[in-house]
């Protein structure tokens, strides 16, 4: 089963992931959420998931095998109620606050008794900023504090922030940035030894194909070029640990308000994906965002997740969702009057404007109905 797969392949104690590292924008343009349907959602450390209620839907589910994500997710839900927008960038640790620990304890009421009990037993992580406290980013972190200084300075740092016309941005890239030590500490922190150790669960990387470090220097590359890092939230995060040029699209001013007042849209469930969706009415969802689920499993165990998956979809449903060194996709797949068939150009066209450097490929599809003659 794919979800058994899923248990036994990854840890499920602790945050891995204390934001999302997979760009909204491009996210909720692909599953084009009408006012009114239901999603589904990966829950991860929330803000995606958060992200879609931006959309107007009647429902979102929100889904992770990891009662810590689920905290992360709860604590932030609870940030939207009760803060201002000024004190939840505090709490989230995106801008300096000595009073973290002070805005969770406003937040706590609104937490229920497993969450409330996770984060009360985390003080010392709630006063670093609840977004900055994952495996993942400890792992960002080593790289920013002990390698970035090595290959080069704060200076060229704010230099590359700059904003920059695209040939200005080639040619300070190539001329300044791209040099061999920058291109070394790429590879040795993509290695799967490192990545498992400090970043990545151990289950990341048992249906590898692709050599991590190849499209990470190519998205890099990519990124900083052809897109513009001067606006970029994760690429300022990734370099200086902090976000003050631009936010995520769940983060930013506009969007708080529109947030908060549908966040009595919003649901959330401690289980195996299969279970939830089974527990669905047929046919019911519209849109799926399923962040990097299949980089998990075996192409039998995606088949089957897609099935269930397809059984739970609306017609015309959207899925949207990520690869990085496990090439996976349901195209073609038919599961008896249901075909998932691929959107390539959307995909496309979206992917060249992803703003995260990790992922290899962006994955669009739509869920049809075939029609008897």
């Amino acid at each position: 089963m794919s979800s058994h797969e899923l248990i036994h392949r990854t840890r499920n104690t602790g945050i891995r992931y204390a934001q999302c590292w997979e760009d909204a924008d491009i996210l909720v343009q692909a599953l084009d959420i009408q006012p009114g349907q239901t999603c589904l959602s990966i829950a991860s450390a929330g803000d995606n998931t958060l992200a879609l209620l931006t959309r107007q839907p009647g429902r979102v589910i929100a889904v992770d095998m990891n009662a810590a994500q689920i905290a992360a997710l709860e604590l932030r839900v609870a940030a939207y109620r009760v803060l201002r927008h000024g004190e939840l960038l505090e709490l989230l640790g995106v801008v300096p606050s000595n009073q973290r620990v002070d805005l969770y304890a406003r937040c706590r009421r609104q937490l229920q008794p497993e969450a409330r009990a996770f984060w009360d037993a985390r003080t010392e992580q709630i006063a670093v900023g609840i977004a900055r406290v994952g495996r993942f980013e400890q792992y960002l972190n080593l790289f920013r504090q002990w390698f970035l200084p090595l290959v080069h300075s704060g200076e060229k740092i704010a230099r590359l922030l700059e904003a920059r016309s695209r040939e200005e941005r080639e040619q300070f890239f190539e001329q300044e940035w791209n040099n061999h030590r920058w291109r070394g500490v790429l590879r040795l922190l993509s290695a799967r030894w490192l990545l498992q150790r400090l970043g990545r669960d151990a289950a990341f990387f048992a249906y590898a194909q692709e050599r991590i470090s190849q499209h990470i220097e190519q998205r890099t590359r990519h990124v900083l070029t052809a897109l513009d890092p001067a606006r970029n939230p994760y690429v300022e995060l990734l370099l200086t640990g902090e976000q003050r040029r631009s936010l995520p699209l769940a983060l930013r001013p506009e969007q708080f308000e529109p947030i908060r007042d549908n966040l009595h849209r919003l649901e959330w469930h401690t289980a195996p994906l299969e279970q939830v969706l089974q527990g669905e009415r047929a046919g019911s969802i519209h849109a799926f965002n399923l962040s990097d689920v299949f980089e998990y499993l075996s192409p039998a165990s995606t088949q089957q997740m897609l099935g269930t998956i397809a059984a739970a979809a609306a017609p015309d449903a959207r899925l949207a969702y990520w690869n990085m060194v496990v090439p996976r996709s349901g195209h073609g797949l038919r599961f008896g009057s249901r075909q998932i068939v691929a959107l390539p150009q959307q995909a496309d066209a979206l992917y060249a404007q992803d703003q995260v450097p990790f992922y290899s490929r962006f994955v669009v599809e739509q869920v049809q109905e075939e029609v008897a003659v």
